[in-house]
């Protein structure tokens, strides 16, 4: 399939660039980035881009932006081979790793709906209730999401997907967790959206029907995906 080729935002560049020479240690752990003004001259672009590349660059978790002081870069291992569970993701791998869920999770909701116990449904029941009573606040929702979508990848009853989920649940929330609860745990009519879309996977894993849950998990994954990476 032909998939349509869009042209970069001048931020991603920026990004990507800076991104690259802190890989390359010219900047290292622990240095202060120079100014916004001095970057857009050194880039030739407007402040404004250099300040959407530097949020994008803090919500991955590579910089630190202290008020008065300045952007210091933070302490990271860029040694992915190394590690089970990376300390940064660049944008490229976030979007491969919602294949992975789109793969894995779509899948362990139809397992879950198959193999689910009445257990399962008391402690997915419990998450959701919790889901409903949180508003605005991001770290908490952040935690009801994923120990909702733990716990139905617990009632597929398979142990390895179980380890698998945990790598990739563990990279997601490490690589974009200020992200996460910036754009979605933090808006209100987002969580709203988000409570909807769980309880219909609920719904789907307790009527076990396996179709369904498939489907309402795709739906799901997809949606958080474009609101996370929409132009």
């Amino acid at each position: 399939m032909i998939k349509h080729v869009r042209s970069k935002k001048i931020y991603e560049i920026v990004a990507e660039q800076l991104t690259e020479m802190i890989i390359n240690s010219e900047f290292e752990a622990g240095d202060r980035l120079p100014s916004v003004q001095q970057l857009a001259e050194d880039f030739d672009v407007g402040r404004s881009a250099i300040r959407e590349a530097l949020s994008a660059m803090k919500a991955m978790g590579l910089i630190e932006i202290r008020q008065g002081e300045g952007t210091f870069v933070k302490k990271v291992d860029f040694d992915i081979s190394s590690k089970m569970i990376p300390s940064v993701i660049l944008k490229k791998d976030l979007e491969q790793l919602f294949e992975v869920r789109k793969l894995n999770e779509t899948g362990a909701a139809r397992l879950a709906a198959i193999n689910r116990t009445n257990q399962d449904i008391i402690e997915l029941e419990r998450i959701i209730d919790a889901m409903k009573r949180i508003h605005g606040n991001g770290e908490l929702g952040e935690k009801a999401d994923i120990d909702f979508h733990m716990a139905i990848v617990s009632a597929t009853k398979n142990d390895m997907l179980y380890r698998l989920m945990t790598t990739v649940s563990d990279t997601m929330r490490e690589s974009m967790k200020e992200a996460r609860q910036l754009f979605l745990y933090s808006n209100p009519m987002k969580m709203t959206q988000l409570y909807q879309e769980h309880v219909a996977i609920f719904e789907a894993i307790k009527n076990q029907d396996s179709d369904g849950a498939y489907r309402a998990m795709m739906d799901h994954i997809v949606g958080v995906e474009s609101e996370l990476f929409k132009e």
